[in-house]
């Protein structure tokens, strides 16, 4: 296989990634690579790509509903205000992955972010979104970076601020995710926002 994209059952090309499940198919076409705003939206993918390493995203995207259900759907007004029981609650919970370290991290991290003023988490992340011009689109998987200097930069600036749990392949994975950069191969259809079906 080259890693390059892949034509999947509509006969349209894709990442091969996404072809895997179903459920990677629905994410790959309509979220992965679309621009994220908003404080609140942009700390739940924080958590959840926090939550994912080490893991399969698959894991977390088919938990994901339980997730935001467990964590309020991610307000973080909503998670700073959680207390000692909250979090006795979450560890007891099966639907979510039952992980101290990344728990006790979520929480923390929203306390840090309810003294932000409104729409600073976003214009900092948004800060690191790199000149697409000065990306050429991955013409296969070999050509997607795991880390990269604005990611390593990122994690180093959310870490001086005391957010937890984000390193620089974290933090690239959080920029894939968020549109920051567009890496859908370059013959996928979703690339640049497309649309498939």
């Amino acid at each position: 296989m080259s890693g390059g994209a892949v034509a999947a059952p509509d006969g349209r090309p894709r990442c091969p990634w996404g072809l895997s499940t179903e459920d990677y198919l629905a994410y790959h076409d309509t979220e992965w690579g679309r621009a994220v705003h908003g404080d609140d939206a942009l700390f739940e993918r924080l958590c959840l790509e926090a939550f994912q390493s080490g893991l399969s995203w698959l894991t977390i995207l088919r938990r994901r509903a339980t997730f935001r259900t467990a964590f309020e759907g991610f307000r973080i007004e909503a998670v700073a205000k959680f207390t000692d029981a909250d979090r006795e609650r979450l560890l007891a919970d099966p639907g979510i992955i039952r992980n101290k370290a990344k728990v006790d991290a979520t929480l923390a991290n929203a306390k840090v972010l309810a003294g932000w003023p409104a729409g600073q988490l976003d214009e900092l992340i948004w800060s690191y979104a790199p000149d697409p011009a000065t990306r050429p689109a991955p013409r296969t998987l070999a050509d997607v970076p795991a880390v990269t200097p604005e990611s390593t930069a990122l994690a180093k600036e959310l870490k001086k601020r005391s957010i937890r749990f984000v390193g620089p392949t974290t933090a690239y994975a959080l920029m894939q995710a968020c549109g920051l950069v567009d890496d859908h191969l370059a013959d996928c259809v979703a690339r640049g926002g497309g649309t498939p079906g």
